[in-house]
């Protein structure tokens, strides 16, 4: 072929293809059990929180509000559940991920722009002290336990235990490279490192690593629930269900929610897992099925409690606070 004709041809085919609109993925399959599907637009909100174009996420619930991080706008959302407004926005550190986790008479925000904890006084609204080290994962978790602030702070794999006395670390334990998400339950720290597909326990006393526990495929989020840890395996969709005492998976539950992001909550005796397009799945730890399962627009984090399922709808810039009594 000509060069100069090749040269033509060859920068139509890559204009072509620039202009191409990018690839959508399949939305995920969820469960195939009869009955189980339905539409999410069948649910009506108690009520919607405007996240003002902003992208709601992470949540946690204290005794009187859920707390909301807001990514692209460095900050965090106080609803108040008596009221179903919006009682604060307070900025923390740059871009906040990583979960929030409440304790001490404080919510503890990671930040993922300026690699910093803020520490918000519940009782004030305002931050009042940030520790300087930050998430080792921008999709993790942050846990207390009885007297420390518990978060994976390097990639290359440390847990850092935060004295919440001097909003210092006080120790630093070892754990597998690339580890993301921690939550507390029976006197231990629960770690998920999703490229090993691995669950790792830190005895919250000692700072030791007692065992490492071989879960489903990339597991990432989790919760405590029901004397198990759970998992929300990122690549086949599954849960891993951890007995705490036997430091054993005891079941893997089907549901049909694999790919990135997500979450999972423990309430109500249930369990409760969210992904893009199928945003809510109940699973019933008495069967380790799925009982019902919720598909449509929505999802990304979720919550349960103040007698509520509390739904952070990120590409939609609101939460939904739903009565599951009514779904």
């Amino acid at each position: 072929m000509n060069p100069k004709l090749f040269a033509a041809c060859f920068l139509i085919v890559l204009t072509v293809q620039a202009q191409q609109p990018g690839k959508k993925h399949a939305p995920p399959p969820g469960v195939s059990t009869p009955g189980v599907k339905r539409e999410l637009s069948t649910i009506t909100p108690i009520a919607i929180f405007d996240a003002e174009s902003g992208s709601p996420d992470w949540q946690v619930l204290t005794e009187d509000a859920v707390w909301v991080t807001n990514g692209p706008r460095s900050i965090v959302h106080r609803l108040d559940v008596n009221t179903n407004k919006i009682a604060a926005n307070i900025t923390v550190g740059k871009r906040p991920c990583s979960g929030l986790a409440a304790g001490f008479g404080s919510i503890w925000v990671p930040s993922c722009g300026d690699k910093t904890i803020s520490r918000i006084d519940v009782a004030t609204n305002t931050v009042v002290a940030t520790v300087p080290i930050g998430p080792g994962e921008s999709e993790g978790g942050i846990a207390t336990s009885a007297d420390a602030v518990w978060l994976v702070t390097d990639p290359k794999g440390t847990l850092s235990r935060i004295d919440p006395k001097t909003n210092t670390v006080a120790a630093a334990v070892d754990v597998p490279a690339g580890s993301a998400a921690v939550v507390y339950g029976d006197g231990a720290i629960w770690v998920t490192t999703p490229a090993k597909n691995m669950l790792t326990r830190v005895d919250a006393a000692t700072n030791k690593v007692t065992d490492s526990i071989a879960v489903g495929p990339g597991a990432r989020f989790e919760t405590f629930g029901d004397g198990c840890v759970w998992t929300l395996n990122q690549g086949d969709g599954t849960i891993s269900r951890v007995d705490t005492q036997t430091r054993k998976v005891v079941a893997t539950i089907e549901v049909g929610i694999p790919g990135e992001g997500g979450e999972i909550a423990y309430g109500f005796g249930h369990i409760w897992a969210t992904l893009f397009h199928i945003p809510i799945s109940e699973i019933d730890p008495a069967t380790n099925t799925v009982i019902r399962q919720w598909v449509g627009e929505g999802g990304d984090s979720i919550r349960a409690g103040h007698g509520s399922i509390w739904l952070s709808n990120l590409r939609a810039h609101n939460i939904w606070r739903i009565d599951p009594k009514k779904f």
